[in-house]
């Protein structure tokens, strides 16, 4: 049975849920843990590195919030992708990105497990990741305002870590306490063989590990049908992502490298535990596991939220199952949902079957997926721009500064990123699967190119809001 064009997701997310949701997907797991390897491998520098990524990323964001403010749309970046690309760009665009939050949610669900190993150790670790995933799709059938409000008190606790860090850093250093009252000092970030003490190679191949640790800010586009008043809130959250950025990147790292130099971080493990460690604060170890466990729980909760979302979207236009189009009587994809968790539990089978060299062949591939969207983005939005050049469309108050030549160096530096992958051993899977998934969406498109959608692209309330 087709979707009836009457049926429209609900606006429940309030400005408290969207701007932590904004929050929560531009802080990651990969702050409190991968961090620490990077900053091993590269030096202080690594602050300036997450400032100019950061940069990168709030260009994205402008670009696909003045997409958003022309028409906000559930399924966002695929459907502009299809109206200033070509349909063959909302299937790729559509289906990447569910690939991109399916192998996301693999990976953190299994690490949501790993993690209770920590107060759990005799727990087999797909126990703990099997109830976190029935938990959190029954949170996101239930009703959307509950994955709010989950999603909002995640990033409540990543955030507070974050501020907590900075915060003690500054007393240290204004009062001394502590045991590392002695050595913390601002010039750590440079007396220890200078910013960049690996040399330039090592500086530039930590681009591609800072890079996805934004993956997932874009998330807030998936909001826009649901948000209570998006023309409002949108704006304010994407123009938020640079100072969060400032904040929660650059003054964490900024602050570990004040009160202990560089050099001294292990290359392995987080450098959050250490710090707090060194401070004296007790079950430092404990309370980073809670906040990372909270992170890999919030990845894990907006990956069955965009998947859902983005199915749906695709079965409206035809590209995927007619069945995962319908809402159910909460205005939530039931369906498309269920689908997700599917996928997902297929993932913890994987991962609990499979030896760790496999599941990382699998996740790798969700780097091509989200420099594939973040350039999907930026590409739309220079024909978006193009259109009302030719006065096809009304621009808007909320633009892309210095566009198009912000959207030319944004593509040239996610080039820059995917030639990066090559060079290292871990990633350079990601560019053997390249052309693999290529070729399979391309069948998939042919595949259902002809079919038409449920109802006109710019017809549906739902799907064009005021």
């Amino acid at each position: 049975m087709s979707q009836p064009p009457t049926e429209e997701y609900r606006r429940a997310l309030s400005s408290r849920h969207i701007n932590m949701i904004a929050l929560g997907g531009a802080i990651g797991v990969g702050l409190f843990l991968g961090s620490g390897k990077a900053l091993h491998q590269v030096g202080p520098g690594l602050i300036a590195i997450y400032a100019i990524a950061g940069l990168m990323i709030f260009f994205v964001m402008r670009a696909l919030g003045e997409l958003l403010m022309y028409r906000p749309v559930s399924g966002s970046f695929a459907e502009y992708a299809g109206e200033f690309v070509g349909p063959w760009a909302r299937f790729a665009t559509g289906w990447g990105y569910w690939l991109v939050w399916i192998v996301t949610g693999m990976a953190e669900i299994t690490a949501v497990g790993k993690y209770f190993q920590f107060w759990f150790p005799h727990v087999p670790q797909w126990i703990p990741a099997l109830v976190a995933l029935f938990v959190l799709t029954g949170v996101n059938l239930i009703a959307v305002k509950l994955f709010g409000e989950f999603e909002f008190w995640f990033a409540l606790i990543k955030v507070l870590a974050i501020i907590g860090l900075i915060v003690l850093a500054a007393l240290i250093l204004v009062f001394g306490f502590s045991n590392l009252g002695d050595t913390a000092a601002v010039s750590n970030i440079w007396s220890h063989g200078g910013l960049f003490p690996n040399g330039p190679t090592a500086a530039l191949l930590s681009f591609q590990i800072v890079m996805f640790a934004f993956v997932g800010v874009e998330m807030v586009g998936q909001t826009a049908s649901e948000s209570t008043n998006p023309q409002k809130v949108l704006p304010r959250a994407i123009n938020s992502v640079m100072w969060r950025i400032l904040i929660f990147y650059v003054g964490a790292l900024t602050a570990l490298t004040v009160l202990v130099p560089w050099d001294q971080f292990p290359a392995s493990g987080s450098p959050f535990v250490h710090a707090f460690s060194l401070i004296g604060i007790p079950a430092a170890a404990g309370v980073v596991n809670f906040v990372v466990t909270t992170a890999a729980l919030s990845s894990c909760n907006s990956g069955i939220y965009s998947t859902g979302r983005m199915l749906r979207t695709l079965s409206q236009d035809g590209q995927a199952p007619r069945s995962t189009g319908r809402l159910n009587a909460r205005a939530v994809p039931a369906r498309a949902i269920a689908v997700t968790f599917v996928a997902m539990l297929l993932g913890v089978l994987i991962n609990y079957l499979a030896p760790e060299e496999a599941f990382t062949y699998i996740t790798s591939g969700s780097t091509v997926g989200a420099i594939f969207t973040w350039g999907m983005i930026i590409i739309a939005h220079l024909g978006f721009r193009r259109k009302v050049a030719a006065g096809e469309i009304q621009a808007g108050k909320f633009r892309m500064p210095f566009a198009p030549y912000s959207n030319y160096l944004v593509l040239v530096f996610l080039a820059l990123v995917v030639v990066l992958l090559a060079f290292d051993p871990d990633t350079r899977i990601a560019l053997y699967l390249t052309p693999v998934l290529a070729v399979a969406g391309a069948v998939g498109y042919l595949a259902v190119r002809n079919r038409r959608p449920v109802t006109p692209t710019n017809a549906p309330a739902e799907r064009t809001l005021p």
